[in-house]
């Protein structure tokens, strides 16, 4: 039976843990608490004043500024932050919360779990590619696509909040990020390593595949050399956009077909540094994945002509254009984890669910066309489907548009950020501001709105009210008005689709 140690943390609280070794890492040996709660990472190397300090500060300071202000619960769940910092036996360790069980896998990988992955954490390497996902993934662990755009949602949320409070991972990659597929949340960890610029340094360059560019080319010289650049939030920024082109994509954005050199080590060099290229550049296409190369499980996602990344819609497809072009050269261009932020969620409200139950995605972007079909199994939808285009006035000017659109389906729901531009979907949402103010049903072929929670909705070209719990039947050119508040919507229907 497992010995209980008993310690206290530099903060003053008392800490427990099983001297029972559960995990061991690069850096750290794991050991849980009695009531599995919490863990205790141990440091296997020791950490000098400077490191310890930057624990101190991790745990106290930024712990308080983050987990103890607006949005705390929601941070508690994106954030897996240590709580304190110990020492016993002349090693330095951390506690941290112990992760949720959702982040660990049910099922594991295919044929009865071949790999025993069963009960190991959801590492989210295993569900960035299409390789890991159709060769090893058991099919109950893989999610929709649905999913995978919350995952990077809670993700660009988690670094925009550590970026405003000016730190930086320095290491964000598949490989510290949790995610469950099944549920869509996501958890990022290893946040003791964190970054303050101009105070505690990076202690790691990153994890291949999502280094940025001028980091990779840069890293012969000398640590202390100007000319080297370090992890910080513009190269956190790279970090991130690799990320959620790969979890939507499942695939690398710059692992194409072109060779620089003879010699493997110089040839990842040159290819994840200074010649950095992206597989689908409008104006160079020399970085093309070659199918012929490819494996059958990492198809279709391999054939960019088939799966471009345009199939993410407007919003992050301006996005990925302007990280992995001008992006890879400057990093002053990259996109915020705000502007990914916004993107995500814009792009959440254009999805529709795909007619086909088989389909592995399950949901995809409509595309505005006539006859709009799934990109991932090709099937079309046949009927009208009603798009909202949202405008709003501005201090008493008439309405413009504010380039944001709602895809309607069946059970689709309306809620104040539809209603009102000055709401924002995000960790600070009141109770109130969370509850549906409307849905949407289809019956009879006919598309319906009803109004739970708008008590100021008007048909203007009928110029009737909706009261709260009626009804109003979609059509092409209705226009409601959502609200008669300061940042209120007008809401013009237009019907897409083949009769």
């Amino acid at each position: 039976m497992a010995r209980i140690v008993h310690l206290k943390t530099l903060q003053g609280e008392t800490v427990s843990f099983e001297d029972d070794l559960i995990a061991s890492g690069a850096m750290k040996d794991v050991y849980f608490a009695p009531d599995r709660r919490s863990v205790v990472a141990f440091f296997r190397h020791p950490q000098p004043p400077a490191a310890r300090e930057r624990l101190r500060v991790i745990c106290e300071d930024y712990r308080q500024g983050i987990l103890n202000q607006a949005g705390s619960d929601y941070w508690r769940e994106v954030f897996c932050w240590p709580s304190g910092v110990v020492e016993h036996d002349g090693r330095v360790g951390v506690v941290v919360p112990a992760y949720p069980r959702q982040f660990f896998f049910e099922h594991g990988s295919s044929n009865n779990d071949m790999l025993g992955i069963r009960g190991r954490e959801k590492e989210g390497k295993w569900f960035a590619s299409a390789n890991n996902q159709n060769r090893f993934l058991d099919p109950r662990e893989r999610g929709h696509w649905l999913n995978y755009l919350r995952i990077c949602i809670r993700i660009a949320r988690g670094v925009r909040r550590m970026h405003a409070a000016g730190l930086a991972h320095s290491d964000l990659s598949y490989k510290n990020v949790l995610v469950d597929p099944c549920t869509g949340q996501a958890c990022l960890i290893d946040i003791d390593g964190l970054v303050v610029p101009g105070k505690y340094p990076p202690e790691v360059v990153g994890t291949p595949d999502f280094i940025a560019p001028e980091v990779v080319a840069t890293a012969h010289l000398p640590h202390d050399s100007p000319a080297r650049k370090l992890p910080c939030i513009a190269t956190d920024r790279h970090a991130l956009a690799v990320l959620i082109y790969m979890y939507l994509l499942y695939r690398h954005p710059l692992r194409g077909a072109r060779v620089h050199d003879t010699d493997p080590q110089r040839d990842e060099t040159l290819a994840m540094g200074e010649r950095a290229l992206f597989i689908e550049d409008p104006q160079d296409p020399g970085n093309r994945i070659r199918l012929a190369d490819a494996r059958p499980s990492e198809l279709p996602w391999a054939d960019t002509a088939r799966m471009p990344f345009t199939l993410t819609g407007p919003y992050l497809s301006e996005l990925f254009a302007k990280a992995f072009q001008d992006g890879l050269r400057d990093p002053v261009a990259r996109p915020s984890a705000e502007d990914w932020e916004f993107a995500l969620v814009r792009t959440a409200d254009l999805l529709q669910p795909c007619v086909n139950p088989d389909c592995s995605q399950g949901w995809y972007v409509f595309d505005n066309a006539r006859a709009p079909s799934c990109p991932f199994c090709g099937t079309p939808y046949r009927g009208l489907l009603p798009v909202l285009n949202f405008y709003s006035s501005r201090r008493g000017e008439t309405f413009r548009a504010d380039d944001y659109r709602l895809m309607v389906y069946t059970n689709q729901s309306l809620f104040q950020w539809h209603s009102n531009r000055h709401i924002t979907p995000n960790e600070r949402l009141t109770e109130d501001q969370k509850q549906r103010v409307g849905y949407f049903v289809q019956h009879q072929g006919t598309w319906w709105l009803v109004n739970e929670r708008l008590p100021q909705c008007r048909d203007l070209g009928a110029q009737r009210d909706i009261p709260i719990g009626e009804r109003v039947a979609l059509s092409d050119g209705l226009q409601l008005l959502l609200s008669r508040e300061d940042g209120g919507r007008l809401m013009l229907v237009q019907m897409a689709g083949v009769p």
